[in-house]
């Protein structure tokens, strides 16, 4: 096939997918504008496909038995062109419907009568378009669908071809619809949203693990369905599927030069480059990242239609250049009517979808969305556990860009301006450089020598401090690289005893992980020193992430027996925290600190805690669930501050002012049974007492049986269990 060929090719499949005559028209003034030529054949190519729809249209009005057995059987060739009517059977399968049609190929809702009965989906090569190049495209989705085997993507069932050798293959008939309409339809909000996508972000890497890059995920691709009521995503159409290290077949066709492979909304900066550049699977992520983006917005980084409204070149300058809205400002911009669609159809009132986005959403999807690759997130398992971290409220990997890299993006975009402005400079620098040396040479050479040593002396310093950080984050780099392959206990082993020497967020990730598996096998002692290190160089995350921590650190000491340890930290959590306004971090604070019984310094020095938090949460009439989640908390932080203060009553009242706010969340439930037992038997209510401890024992003991899991912010963490057991301990005199 030569270039020209080629290119006609690509523009007559642009050009084939836009009905709107006006855009199809602008769309070919665009790209054929300095070749008439070439427009003439492309306008040929479609006016010829035109009438051979109608042809078909009116083919398919005739009885297909009269063509089969019509006089003297003057028709068995149109009986077999006809194969893929409704009605007509395709080997053992019977076609009740059509369902979908792509550039190529058309699926068929179908009835298989043997060995089994049921309704599946065939996918058959169109009248005309079985050329070499769109069999080695079907041949290749039909070969990396069966490659693989996974929950959230359609499983190819057979393969076969028709009398007249049009190829076919039947897969996993998927009742559902495309995923954004379901969730739009279902009222989803985003944390369920985000869900869904993690399950298509697995689906993803079993495909990339398996060698296969699909490079068309779209919305219509992901076809949510319900299994026993609970939503599953089904990944389909490998139509365009690339191997990555398996030949699909011996008859897979290389992209054609100039040939643009996937949907130009999803589509990466590689793939509208069209470059020497190879695509591999981080295309998959940038298309995952603008699903992601749409799941959240309810709208792509780049509008459909004006993509292919400006041209193919414009189009291609765009997706290469043009850097996308994050997500928390492409909703701020929506008109008042949109915003308040968008915002109804994920339960949420307006302006907290903005909020919402803001932070570790829109930095997870810029990261996504990366126009140079090498900063995209590596696997789309890499992808999930961002999103994963942030459901359960922990700091994610993404962060927003330095300021060497906006800078190097300046640069990039200013190369003339900063050229010129850099030869000045280097001339100048080079005067006054000269000048300078002339001067100290004449005058102060003997201090000049001094300085020049001092240099020196701290230059190597400074690279010996550069050596030690680049060893260390590329220490942490290799640890979370196990950490995402499951390989907790050889990561522990990887970095031993190393130290990290500044504040990095991708260093708390890695020891909070490993304190967290630590603390799920009972292993306190080495828990509580990885979350140490947590503590210490996450100083880059808000107040909720960092109490959080403290109270990981906190439970571990505790549960661990290293009681020195314990009142060596809590001082520093007070210190931490001390001046703050901010009710969750004044009641985490006592919580944090009372696990033991304090002396009388350490219960003054919670005084300014214990008022803010007393003060938010002793009347709250809110209907908002987080509010009424913190309150609930809150109150058991108060109740358990008044028991150490032997203010026995106001801690029983504190306990029932939890308890009349939810009963959804069994950690807290257990730890108010537990604190009422321990008040009542100090107020001589016995049976009270007995009733209260009986009840929190059982939950804790359940809990203990079944063992420990990270857990979420809404059921409970696994601290959170530790916690009640650590007072049931005190309760029964096992301290």
């Amino acid at each position: 096939m030569t270039k020209t060929s080629q290119s006609e090719e690509a523009l007559f499949e642009a050009a084939r997918q836009l009905t709107n005559p006006r855009a199809r028209q602008a769309f070919l003034d665009q790209a054929c504008v300095e070749d008439a030529l070439l427009r003439q054949r492309v306008e040929s190519l479609l006016a010829a496909e035109g009438a051979a729809v109608d042809f078909f249209k009116a083919a398919t009005a005739f009885d297909i038995r009269e063509c089969v057995a019509g006089p003297e059987g003057a028709a068995p060739a149109l009986a077999a062109d006809l194969a893929g009517a409704v009605g007509t059977r395709i080997g053992r399968y019977k076609l009740l419907q059509k369902i979908g049609e792509g550039g190529c190929g058309v699926v068929y809702m179908a009835e298989q009568e043997e060995p089994v009965r049921r309704r599946i989906a065939l996918k058959v090569i169109k009248l005309g378009m079985d050329t070499k190049s769109v069999i080695a495209r079907f041949e290749a989705e039909r070969q990396a669908l069966a490659l693989m085997d996974h929950p959230n993507i359609a499983r190819v069932l057979e393969a076969g071809a028709t009398e007249t050798g049009r190829p076919y293959f039947v897969m996993e008939l998927v009742r559902g619809v495309k995923i954004t309409e379901f969730c739009d339809v279902n009222h989803l909000d985003t944390r369920q949203r985000l869900k869904l996508f993690i399950q298509i972000c697995h689906a993803i890497q079993h495909a990339h693990q398996k060698g296969i890059i699909h490079r068309d995920i779209k919305p219509s691709n992901i076809l949510v369905t319900l299994h026993d009521g609970v939503p599953v995503p089904k990944v389909i159409d490998f139509g365009i599927a690339k191997a990555t290290h398996t030949p699909l077949t011996d008859k897979t066709l290389f992209t054609a030069y100039e040939q643009l492979i996937g949907t130009p909304a999803y589509m990466s900066p590689e793939q509208a480059e069209m470059s020497g550049l190879d695509i591999d699977t981080r295309s998959d992520i940038y298309s995952l990242g603008v699903l992601l983006y749409e799941l959240l917005t309810g709208k792509t980084p780049f509008d459909a239609a004006e993509l292919m409204k400006s041209g193919l070149d414009a189009m291609r300058r765009t997706l290469r250049e043009t850097e996308p809205h994050r997500p928390s400002v492409r909703v701020h911009t929506l008109q008042g009517g949109e915003l308040t669609a968008t915002a109804q159809h994920r339960q949420v009132e307006p302006f907290r979808l903005v909020s919402l986005l803001s932070g570790d959403l829109d930095w997870i999807v810029m990261k996504a969305l990366e126009k140079d690759r090498t900063r995209r997130y590596e696997t789309a398992n890499g992808l999930s556990m961002d999103v994963q971290r942030h459901l359960n409220h922990e700091p994610v990997v993404a962060r927003p860009p330095s300021r060497r890299y906006r800078l190097e993006k300046l640069v990039r975009r200013n190369q003339g301006v900063f050229a010129a402005i850099g030869a000045v400079a280097v001339v100048l620098l080079a005067g006054l450089g000269t000048s300078t040396w002339l001067y100290l040479k004449t005058r102060e050479g003997e201090r000049q020598q001094s300085q020049l040593r001092q240099m020196a002396e701290q230059a190597r310093d400074n690279e010996m401090k550069l050596r030690r950080q680049a060893e260390t984050r590329e220490k942490t780099t290799q640890a979370e690289i196990l950490l995402n392959e499951d390989k907790f206990a050889a990561a522990d082993k990887f970095l031993g005893d190393l130290q990290l020497t500044q504040p990095t967020l991708e260093g708390a990730a890695v020891y909070r992980s490993l304190g967290e598996w630590h603390a799920l096998q009972n292993q306190w002692p080495p828990a509580a020193a990885r979350f140490a290190v947590v503590v210490q160089v996450n100083q880059l995350d808000g107040w909720d992430v960092a109490s959080l921590d403290y109270l990981r650190q906190g439970v571990a000491l505790v549960s661990g027996g290293d009681a020195p340890g314990y009142a060596r930290f809590r001082p520093a959590v007070i210190a931490r925290f001390q001046g703050t306004a901010n009710p969750v971090v004044a009641e985490r604070t006592l919580k944090i600190c009372l696990l033991q019984a304090p002396d009388a310094r350490l219960l003054a020095d919670l005084t300014p805690f214990a008022d803010t938090a007393s003060r938010a949460f002793a009347n709250v009439e809110s209907t908002s669930t987080d509010e009424i989640f913190h309150a609930a908390w809150g109150s058991v932080s108060v109740a358990l501050l008044e028991y150490r203060r032997g203010h026995y009553a106001q801690a029983v009242a504190w306990c029932r002012r939890s308890q009349n706010y939810s009963e959804d969340n069994q950690p807290r439930n257990a730890t108010v049974h537990v604190l009422l037992a321990l008040a009542e038997r100090q107020l001589g209510q016995t049976d009270e007492e007995r009733r209260e401890l009986a009840q929190g024992r059982e939950l804790i003991e359940a809990k203990g049986s079944a063992g420990l899991e990270r857990g979420d912010g809404e059921l409970g963490f696994w601290f959170d269990w530790v916690f009640g057991r650590i007072l049931l301990q005190e309760a029964e005199g096992k301290e």
